[in-house]
Parts: C-alpha cells; sequence; structure tokens
C-alpha cells in the first residue's frame, strides 16, 4: 500500500495524531500532502458549520456549549478555529482558545487552530484542504470558527453547508452590515448574551431585517456561558439542509476558485515582490497599480 493511502487509512479511523500530522503537511505544503488531497473523497457527508460573528461575540463560547452539547450524546466533532494573522509578527493570536481548554482532554472532540496568512475574510484555501482533510476523518461534525463581519466574510459560504452568524445585543453597526453581505451567507442568526440590556429589542430590529429577505433565516437568542438557548440552536445545527437552488455546485465552484487561485500564485515570489516594492518606492512617481501590472508581466 502506498505510505499516503495508508494515512489515509488511519485518518478514516480516527487516528488523531495521524490526522493532527497530516494537517500541519497540508498546512505546510509537505510531501506527501498533494498526493493525499487528491486521494480525499470529496463527497464525504459530514456536515461543516461556520460560525462567524464580529470579535467579542461569544463566538468560542458557543462553540464550547455546542460541543458539550453533542459530546454528551456521543458525537464526535473536530473544530478548525481561524485566527487573524498578524502582517506585522506573522504569528497567530491563540488568545480565545483557551476558552476551549476543557475540550483538548475529551476523546471526541479534535481541535485545531489555522492563521489566516492573510486571507481577505478569514478564509484561505488551506482552510479548505484541511476541512476536506477533517471530513475523511469518522467525525459527526466539523465546526469552523472564524472572525469578522462584512461583505468578506461572504467566503465563508463557499466552505460550510450552513453558517451562523454570531451578534450581540450592541452589534447596533453590524446591523447594517446585513444588507451588505451577511444576509447571503448567514443561515442563522444568533444573538448572544441575550440577557443583557437591549437583547430583545436588537433581536426585533433583525427579525424586520430579515424578512426583507429572499430566504426565511432563523434567529435565535443564546447565553452561551449559561448554556440558555444552546439546545435550540443544536437541533438546528442538525436538521437536514434545506434543498437550496445550485447550493452544492456553488460550494464546489467556490472551493475549485480557490483552489485554482492558490495554484495560479504559487510562482509569484513574495521576496521578489517586496524588493521590487522597496526599489519602485524611491521613484516618485510610484503607482501600486502599473507596478502590479509590471511585476505581473515579468513573472
Amino acid at each position: 500500500m502506498n505510505p499516503h493511502l495508508s494515512i489515509l487509512n488511519e485518518i478514516k479511523q480516527g487516528n488523531y495524531k495521524v490526522l493532527a500530522r497530516t494537517l500541519t503537511l497540508v498546512e505546510n505544503d509537505l510531501v506527501p500532502s498533494a498526493l493525499i488531497l487528491r486521494d480525499l473523497d470529496s463527497r464525504a457527508d459530514v456536515p461543516v458549520m461556520g460560525i462567524t460573528g464580529p470579535p467579542g461575540a461569544g463566538k468560542s463560547t458557543l462553540v464550547n456549549a455546542i460541543t458539550n452539547h453533542f459530546t454528551a450524546l456521543n458525537k464526535r466533532i473536530a473544530i478548525l478555529a481561524i485566527d487573524p494573522t498578524s502582517p506585522f509578527n506573522f504569528g497567530s493570536l491563540l488568545g480565545d482558545r483557551i476558552r476551549m481548554a476543557g475540550q483538548f482532554n475529551n476523546p471526541n472532540v479534535f481541535i485545531r487552530s489555522l492563521a489566516t496568512r492573510g486571507a481577505l475574510g478569514g478564509i484561505s484555501a488551506k482552510t479548505i484542504e484541511m476541512v476536506d482533510v477533517l471530513k475523511a476523518s469518522n467525525f459527526d461534525l466539523i465546526l469552523v470558527e472564524t472572525v469578522g463581519v462584512g461583505q468578506s466574510e461572504v467566503e465563508i459560504a463557499g466552505l460550510a453547508d450552513k453558517t451562523v452568524v454570531v451578534l450581540v445585543p450592541e452589534s447596533g453597526d453590524e446591523v447594517q452590515n446585513i444588507k451588505s453581505g451577511l444576509m447571503e451567507i448567514a443561515d442563522c442568526f444568533v444573538v448572544n448574551k441575550a440577557d443583557r440590556d437591549g437583547a430583545d429589542t436588537f433581536a426585533n430590529n433583525l427579525k424586520k431585517i430579515v424578512h426583507q429577505g429572499v430566504k426565511s433565516i432563523p434567529i435565535l437568542k443564546t447565553i452561551a456561558d449559561k448554556n440558555e438557548g444552546v439546545e435550540a440552536l443544536c437541533e438546528w445545527i442538525i436538521k437536514p439542509i434545506e434543498s437550496v437552488n445550485n447550493k452544492k455546485e456553488f460550494l464546489f465552484a467556490e472551493k475549485a476558485w480557490k483552489i485554482i487561485q492558490i495554484r495560479k500564485m504559487q510562482n509569484v515570489d513574495k521576496k521578489r515582490l517586496r524588493d521590487g516594492i522597496h526599489e519602485a518606492l524611491k521613484k516618485s512617481d510610484f503607482n501600486i497599480y502599473r507596478f502590479a501590472d509590471e511585476f505581473l508581466n515579468r513573472e
């Protein structure tokens, strides 16, 4: 048997150590990650749930509560936590993973953090590849937690079967953004920290906006740190996905777009790009768009 097929076999059987090593191979484009990806079952029928929303909305606490609910039913859960990467320190902000600390010793839970590598909306091609590896294992549900709100977050729609947008009563500005992006991706809105002042008014305003849309989007209220409202959300999560016109084709087209995009960019030398910028900035007539044209013509 080829080594990469043996790896895939171990992943299917739920070997976390092999799974973790494989995700590292895929994340860093190391051999034999390309072979592993090409032998994955792309139609693996494991539901992928995207959970997004602004910083401070309590996404990690909510993911923790959802995980507790399903593991109590002996379900196996994979969590991929997408962390914003700073362009200055090239590091990943993993602070809110501390809230998940209780899950690390749970044999039915697998947690992995992934830096966004500067991808707009927090979804990089690596995210897609790593989710596909997780789908090849024996999980009952994959949760992808990502930060941010706005038009850029539409990218998560190319990854998740269902997307939950988490907001808090103070998210007044986000309500304005709903019309320009979030409505397209949200399959469910969760008003978390619903014990705060203004939660009911906020949820009602949200309902008015949602009713103007073409699809019916449930609005649920939770208090994740007290485990209130979580059961209703989990019931929605396991509901069969309603047939949406061309949804599957859209998802795969988005995935293919990302994969092709990253392949096309592989030959772009980032260091040469920075060196070129260094020289170009010395000229008084520097223009980033002309620079990009010239750089692409040289590549």
